[in-house]
């Protein structure tokens, strides 16, 4: 074990990019991390001092998403978990009629507690709150390429506002006046506001520092929520100067190289034209798709021939525009779910043709992608940009190497030089 010969820090992440993220922070802090796909259904020994548990809740029904959380929860409780996260995204990537307070006042009543803390803030990545909006870079959440998320459109950068419809708790702001006289001043702000009643407090955090000090502010909170940034903070405090960060696996191997992309987020869009100007595309048309054509057969074929020469990219990325005439023809869900299908079929298929180097762009895609792939559990390795790692999976019996990408992570060459981290 890394530092402690226990389990240190049991998290629940509503996505699986969401859950290599935030195990890439805690491995990087020390922590020995592992990613467990779902709530495992059997005794195995996992020797981490951090467990994720990757689930697919962020846009289901609220019944499901609070039934798979507290299950998950559970889980990571019955082994002796010290310390619970609820990772979400750093774009918070929900509506009034989202997951995330539901989720959260669950496990509070769960675990027996009353408050607990929001903090979406990844600094790395430009993700930061002040006064209790969240920013993108210099712009309010509302005015970034979150506006038209297909799912989870962010027409709000108010999180107090955000969360208030979501959840039965009284929400509250811990801010940047506090937050930037370091933990002390938290503490003394925390005695005044824990009222004993259920509360969330959204805080404020545009550095990494300020992040450190959130962790010691609040060090005897049970259950933290928030961003992998915040696991930055509550890992530095955790492990101190008791651990080096964990040795990444090095996870090159032979064998052909794909990216399979259906995130349309404004950095992904960017992603695929920077890979299209010097590799080959097949790109999956939803129109034809709900036509009943057999597209998955086209890609496949299509790709037979092209397997190891370039890192072959196919890709359902689109425009806002057309997501949201697709949206309009076929509905928001089963719009989405016709891309997931397709998608999570093409990279099952290409794995058997012997792809073992797969990064999948969004987080919905590399949900179904990894359950189409039966991986069951993840090994953290080497970063490829903050916010996502490469991972060793086993799919069938076949070892592979995954980079899950949430869909606004990433520089434009992301998807050309990643490979350089294997």
């Amino acid at each position: 074990m890394a530092i402690s010969g226990k389990l240190v820090v049991g998290c629940v992440a509503d996505d699986f990019t969401g859950a290599t993220d935030v195990a890439n922070i805690f491995a990087r802090g020390g922590l020995k991390a592992t990613v467990v796909i779902g709530v495992p259904d059997d005794d195995r020994e996992i020797d981490a001092d951090a467990i994720v548990v990757a689930l697919k809740t962020r846009t289901i029904a609220k019944k499901a998403a609070v039934e798979e959380s507290l299950t998950a929860l559970r889980w990571v409780r019955r082994r002796g978990a010290e310390k619970f996260f609820f990772k979400y995204c750093s774009t918070f990537d929900s509506t009034a009629e989202g997951n995330i307070g539901p989720v959260t006042d669950a496990m509070l009543a769960e675990i027996g507690e009353t408050f607990t803390i929001a903090c979406p803030a990844f600094p790395a990545n430009a993700r930061t709150i002040y006064k209790g909006n969240l920013f993108v870079g210099d712009v309010p959440l509302n005015e970034s390429g979150m506006r038209n998320h297909p799912l989870t459109p962010m027409t709000d950068a108010n999180l107090l506002r955000v969360l208030g419809p979501q959840s039965k708790a009284e929400i509250c702001g811990c801010y940047y006046d506090t937050v930037k006289h370091g933990a002390s001043a938290i503490g003394e702000w925390l005695a005044t506001a824990d009222k004993g009643a259920s509360q969330i407090a959204v805080v404020d955090a545009i550095t990494d520092g300020d992040l450190i000090e959130i962790a010691k502010g609040f060090k005897d909170l049970k259950l933290f929520t928030g961003a992998s940034g915040l696991a930055y903070g509550l890992t530095h405090y955790l492990v101190r100067d008791q651990a080096s960060p964990e040795v990444p696996l090095s996870l090159g191997r032979e064998g052909h190289r794909a990216v399979i992309s259906g995130s349309c987020s404004v950095a992904t869009n960017d992603q695929v034209a920077a890979m299209l100007a010097d590799h080959e595309g097949f790109r999956i048309d939803v129109a034809r798709l709900a036509e009943g054509r057999d597209v998955v057969r086209e890609a496949i074929e299509w790709s037979s021939g092209r397997l190891g020469k370039k890192p072959l990219l196919i890709y359902a990325t689109a425009q806002p525009d057309e997501v949201k005439a697709n949206q309009r023809r076929m509905g928001v869900s089963a719009s989405g779910d016709l891309v997931e299908k397709a998608l999570s079929e093409i990279a099952r298929k290409l794995v058997e043709n012997g792809v073992n180097e797969l990064i999948v762009a969004g987080g919905e895609t590399s949900g179904a992608v990894v359950k189409s792939l039966g991986v069951d559990q993840l090994a953290i390795g080497n970063e490829i940009a903050p916010g996502v790692p490469w991972v060793g999976a086993m799919s069938n019996g076949r070892p592979l190497s995954l980079a899950l990408k949430s869909g606004n992570f990433g520089g434009r060459r992301f998807f050309i030089d990643a490979w350089d981290r294997l």
